[in-house]
């Protein structure tokens, strides 16, 4: 007989392995209670990208609903409809007295507090960030209460831009002022956190006996899974089993970055990385999985640290990204940041059609979700704290109306961090140095 009540905390077991499920029909409430607050889990996510882009070819045509995709953002043609566009917002508690833009902007990136400079990790002073705000509200419902993730490592120590410590140019979350936390950049370890994690009821004889068998996690946990797939419907079970193939399919890329050797370079070279395309991929895609099964409601990925000078040799390219962020109005400059900033926007693209890909009863993961896409400044050359470039993806169970491009004379990002906040049931009435509430225009 089928079993019309099961738990969303039901995980699969085997072998001291503890395997999360993504949400299943019947997992979900009643139909007459889908419309309340907490049925279907809203999540936050955050894609940081550093060195600021390009303006001039970011920013679109066109307002409202009557807007066209610029060149930069060309790549979200697929999910055009599920995107805002939001100009004109500020972010002036990332502005340094003097120098230091890149980690003074990415210190206070989602926290909207100035920070205060210095080289040394000891005396770091920094704000709450948005996303540890929702994570600390959220923290009941989930496994896990955020994932920070990024593909550039690197700890807090020693000053990575005009004295500001490294703990700002590395880290865009912060549990408190003195607290970052600290990303996962091994996609191996991250899989290994989210759909390995050893079952606490296991004995040490099955958690040795599973760490030495080079078998897939679905093999341990697969007599679970047989017995489960009889409890469910015709539905469920296609899901689950579509749920197994990309858990797998993931698993076989994550082993296959772990295997290759280290090619970041050391010292003041530009730092070449070159599995960044198919790592950023993983991550991306970690990330669904992450929301997808209910381990967390929150997520940040940073693609590189502030003022990466990554050569992104793949797009015909010598120098690196901070390099050519200084464009100083020449034009083979704006032509290299013209390539990063699209390639930029394609990974961020292939995040918002992997969320929209997961159905969730008659909507999408991305329609349950907000998906922030931001720089620590707008333009890389000017160093500019206004009119930065912002993209706000999805429909946040309904908080925001997508689809458009709004214009805005100055307000604070602050604000729009007031109503991602509230999206997931966290209301704040002002946050960080300048943050008055919540941003008007998202929904029509």
């Amino acid at each position: 007989m089928k079993n019309p009540k099961l738990s969303r905390r039901t995980v699969l077991r085997g072998l001291g392995a503890l395997m999360a499920l993504p949400v299943l029909e019947q997992m979900e409430p009643p139909v007459a209670r889908a419309a309340e607050p907490g049925a279907t889990p809203r999540r936050l996510a955050v894609f940081y990208v550093p060195c600021g882009l390009y303006m001039p070819n970011f920013t679109p045509q066109g307002t409202g609903r009557s807007w066209t995709l610029s060149p930069t953002l060309q790549p979200l043609a697929p999910v055009k409809d599920d995107v805002l566009v939001l100009s004109g917002l500020s972010h002036e508690p990332g502005r340094p007295d003097e120098f230091g833009h890149h980690a003074a902007g990415t210190g206070a990136f989602l926290s909207c507090v100035k920070v205060v400079k210095t080289n040394t990790q000891d005396n770091i002073r920094a704000g709450v960030s948005m996303d540890q705000l929702a994570a600390r509200a959220l923290r009941p419902h989930t496994r896990l209460p955020s994932l920070e993730l990024g593909n550039d490592g690197g700890d807090g120590t020693g000053s990575c831009d005009a004295n500001f410590s490294c703990a700002y140019a590395r880290n865009i979350s912060w549990a408190g002022p003195t607290s970052p936390r600290a990303k996962e950049t091994n996609p191996q370890a991250v899989f290994d956190r989210l759909f390995s994690g050893f079952d606490p009821d296991a004995t040490r004889a099955q958690i040795e006996k599973r760490k030495a068998y080079e078998q897939s996690i679905l093999d341990f946990v697969s007599e679970d899974a047989r017995a489960l797939k009889h409890r469910l419907g015709t539905r469920d079970q296609r899901k689950l089993d579509e749920y197994f193939t990309s858990v797998r399919e993931l698993e076989l890329r994550v082993a296959a970055l772990d295997q290759q050797a280290p090619t970041c370079s050391k010292g003041p070279r530009p730092e070449r990385t070159h599995d960044v395309r198919e790592k950023t991929k993983v991550m991306c895609d970690l990330m669904v999985l992450a929301f997808q099964c209910d381990l967390t409601r929150v997520a940040t990925f940073m693609l590189g640290n502030a003022r990466s000078d990554r050569v992104y040799d793949f797009l015909g390219l010598t120098s690196g990204h901070h390099t050519y962020s200084h464009h100083q109005h020449h034009a083979e400059n704006h032509a290299a940041l013209a390539k990063i900033d699209r390639w930029e926007l394609e990974q961020f693209s292939y995040l918002l059609q992997r969320m929209k890909s997961v159905q969730e009863g008659d909507a999408t993961l991305l329609d349950n979700s907000l998906v922030y896409f931001g720089s620590e400044v707008a333009d890389g050359n000017s160093h500019g704290h206004s009119d930065m470039p912002v993209v706000l993806a999805g429909r946040g169970g309904g908080a925001v109306t997508p689809g458009r491009h709004v214009r805005y004379g100055g307000l604070p990002i602050a604000n729009l961090f007031i109503s991602m906040l509230g999206s997931v049931g966290v209301d704040v009435s002002r946050f960080g140095d300048d943050g008055t509430g919540p941003l008007p225009q998202l929904k029509e």
